[in-house]
């Protein structure tokens, strides 16, 4: 099978794929590992993959152009040059993210068994919500603490998926053993964007100072969009642009709670929610999400 990483620190994967399994498999032929530089797939002589955020905040946010750009030169090579070529089953395309559903061992196996997985790696203050929405087939985050981006995670997605590949191992038996035995473990985790603090004492995720101006504790984080306002005929929601603080401030806690009632339901369990919250949720679980 083949991993395509995305990410602006391509050398960071120097190490990691070079020792242990991960090199065995690919000295073998059985695995393909390609790192690939987001500033390759820009336009600007400034070589630009980040903005600030509509709606106000602080933190920069990945823009779409350049992950969609590489996304669609990369299926290119085995589909033809055509834009905005559909994803083939076989293939999974994987936004890195804290919002994203838990990364578990039967994940690694649903991987194990396709033939390419793409990897895009997070970084700031999160990606442009469009990427999770008409791009990405899966958004995964590997737990509940803090990282400052998604390159050690697509390290270790590559290393778990790596040792159920036929052959990997060596014995068979090894890898049968570890996915049963660890199916029950607590998973790790990440949060693709820096500067975020872990809150003590919690279980649940922890919030950047962006974040604790839009969510509690307990819950993802909003969706974010930076430029360009229209892309591809996918605008940035008008609430964003309007100007009203007020209203961008419920809109944000609305998707946050949408995003955490579709992707990580549990969390809600021990959030710190307010009665706002609480009638946001019974609006969202009318209206039939997730």
């Amino acid at each position: 099978m083949r991993f395509d990483i995305i990410t602006i620190f391509p050398e960071f994967f120097d190490g990691p794929l070079d020792y242990g399994i991960v090199r065995r498999a690919r000295e073998t032929g059985l695995l393909e590992v390609e790192v690939h530089d987001l500033r390759e797939f820009t336009r600007d002589r400034h070589r630009t993959v980040d903005d600030r955020p509509f709606g106000g905040g602080e933190g920069m946010v990945l823009k779409p152009e350049p992950l969609f750009e590489a996304v669609e030169a990369l299926l290119a090579e085995s589909q033809g040059p055509a834009p905005g070529t559909a994803t083939p089953p076989s293939t999974a395309v994987v936004l890195l993210s804290a919002s994203g559903k838990l990364f578990r061992q039967e994940t690694a196996r649903r991987y194990a068994g396709l033939e390419r997985v793409i990897l895009l790696c997070g970084r700031y203050e999160g990606v442009d919500e469009r990427v999770a929405e008409h791009l990405a087939t899966e958004e995964v985050a590997v737990g509940d603490f803090v990282l400052s981006g998604g390159e050690l995670p697509a390290a270790m997605i590559v290393d778990a998926v790596t040792r159920l590949l036929p052959g990997a191992l060596g014995n068979e038996a090894s890898a049968v053993h570890e996915s049963f035995s660890m199916e029950n473990s607590s998973p790790l985790s990440v949060v693709s964007r820096q500067e975020a603090e872990p809150v003590a004492g919690a279980k649940t995720r922890p919030f950047t100072s962006h974040e604790s101006q839009v969510t509690s504790h307990g819950i993802l984080d909003c969706p974010h969009y930076t430029r360009p306002a229209e892309f591809r005929g996918w605008g940035v929601p008008e609430v964003l642009t309007g100007g009203n603080h007020e209203q961008i401030r419920r809109w944000r806690r609305r998707m946050a709670l949408a995003k955490t009632l579709r992707n990580r339901p549990e969390l809600l369990d021990t959030a710190a929610l307010s009665a706002e919250d609480r009638r946001l949720l019974e609006e969202l679980r009318r209206e039939g999400q997730p």
